[in-house]
């Protein structure tokens, strides 16, 4: 376990409630308690499906969760979140939570997904795909999202070794890939 991460944030994105599937919802649960267990603060946009099961899991082992929710009213956010930041831009949070955490976990996901994995590259920041999870997921594990190069899209299959390897790389370790 790695002592309270110095504030690090890990970003969990991807399927909404309306697409999730029962093995995404299990896989972001899994991702949830891990980034507990590791210290970290869990970032989500705050909503259902994967957000819903990251904060989900990450409460079950008494860790911090910070949703980030597109509506103007916090009541909005699922029922795990600690802080609730109510940016009322809709879909232009995912800008916002692309810039909020250090290293991202992509489980499944759509286009809204897409737009946050994009922006977190652009940045440069540490991104893992769960291997199998479907959707954005599925289509960026392995891969660098441009020509630029700028950070190869990490795969993991096992949420636990998917956080591990996003702290990893913060850290400036090799994550073994």
């Amino acid at each position: 376990m790695v002592d309270n991460m110095n504030g690090t944030q890990v970003l969990v994105i991807g399927y909404n409630s309306e697409h999730c599937t029962e093995y995404a919802y299990k896989m972001a649960y899994e991702v949830g308690e891990e980034v507990a267990l590791q210290g970290a603060v869990l970032i989500t946009g705050g909503l259902g499906g994967v957000m819903e099961a990251a904060s989900k899991g990450a409460k079950s082992r008494r860790g911090i969760v910070v949703g980030i929710i597109p509506q103007h009213e916090k009541r909005y956010a699922n029922p795990y979140c600690d802080v609730v930041i109510s940016t009322g831009l809709g879909e232009s949070r995912n800008f916002v939570t692309a810039y909020s955490g250090d290293a991202v976990i992509v489980v499944g996901g759509g286009i809204g997904t897409a737009i946050e994995a994009s922006v977190a590259y652009r940045k440069g920041k540490p991104i893992v795909a769960i291997k199998g999870s479907g959707g954005t997921a599925d289509k960026i594990g392995g891969q660098y999202l441009d020509d630029r190069r700028i950070v190869k899209v990490m795969e993991e299959e096992n949420p636990h070794a998917a956080v591990e390897k996003a702290l990893r790389a913060l850290t400036n370790l090799s994550p073994n890939e």
